[in-house]
């Protein structure tokens, strides 16, 4: 209850009166004393909330614009707070950079998306090239006698059928999992084979499809925010959103065997527990989750 007060009076009133107040002394605005202070993620994340919680509709569509629109955005926030290019010439630098990394964080959220809705598809050809591809990555020495086979289980999938195991997070499971064994195909057969571990084993692949839907989820919820704005100076793609999800593999497979659990019927207490310490790493300004190998 006191903290719903003091949002409402410092969003309706003082606010208005402490930057009103700063700006006399100093003679800037809030987002020109924002790029004077901080740097990385933090000056991003505070000149996205600057700009949402303006009262100036100006200010307030900036963190909508889609990447086309950014360099009008900027002129047009510049026109607003009369701020002059000629006297403070990193402005405009700053601010475009700024909000590329806004608008780039939605897009890449909405491509993420698109590609989850997207269910496998045994009919198309494109999809059961991708996870026949998975196979040889994987098991290169092994040859795969039926698409339909008990095989598909020694990489970790449920049963017969793989596709079946895709459902929550659609072909976006598969790609990642594909992803990660071309990319790190040594770190992926090293996984694997842990995963086999007589008493700590687990199903990598489906192991693997759960941490895309924590990947994914992390983004949908923000908080891979901190992370990619101090990662991207730019606009992230999903090359980053893949890498990201390779870090999750490699690191939780570490977790997994510090941990060592009882058994796989624990797998979902320690699977939050390991959310829960990501989400913990990704609170930090100045996070940069990145695979060390």
């Amino acid at each position: 209850m006191f903290i719903s007060l003091w949002d409402f009076f410092y969003g309706h009133f003082f606010r208005f009166w402490m930057k009103w107040l700063l700006r006399q002394m100093t003679g800037k605005c809030e987002l020109q004393r924002i790029f004077d202070t901080y740097i990385g993620a933090q000056r991003t994340h505070r000149i996205e909330n600057s700009l949402m919680y303006s009262k100036n509709k100006v200010l307030q569509k900036a963190t909508l614009a889609v990447q086309d629109e950014v360099d009008k955005c900027v002129e047009d926030i510049m026109k607003e707070k009369n701020i002059n290019s000629e006297k403070d010439v990193s402005f405009q630098i700053c601010m475009k950079a700024c909000l590329l990394q806004i608008s780039g964080y939605k897009q890449l959220y909405l491509d993420v998306e698109n590609v989850r809705k997207r269910p496998y598809d045994a009919d198309n050809l494109q999809h059961e090239k991708l996870l026949l591809k998975l196979w040889s990555l994987l098991m290169p020495t092994k040859k795969l006698k039926a698409r339909i086979s008990k095989q598909w289980s020694d990489i970790g999938f449920q049963g017969d059928d793989p596709k079946t195991d895709f459902r929550g997070m659609g072909i976006l499971g598969l790609i990642n999992l594909v992803y990660f064994s071309e990319n790190y195909t040594r770190e992926a057969h090293q996984i694997l084979s842990r995963s086999n571990h007589p008493k700590l084993g687990y199903s990598y692949a489906i192991v693997g499809i759960n941490l895309t839907e924590m990947a994914y989820s992390l983004l949908k919820s923000g908080a891979l925010k901190f992370h990619l704005y101090n990662l991207v100076p730019g606009v992230p793609t999903m090359e980053h959103f893949h890498q990201f999800y390779c870090y999750l593999v490699y690191e939780f497979d570490k977790f997994w065997f510090e941990e060592k659990p009882e058994s796989i019927m624990y797998f979902n207490i320690y699977r939050e527990k390991f959310h829960e310490k990501l989400k913990g790493l990704l609170l930090d300004y100045n996070v940069s989750l990145t695979l060390q190998i």
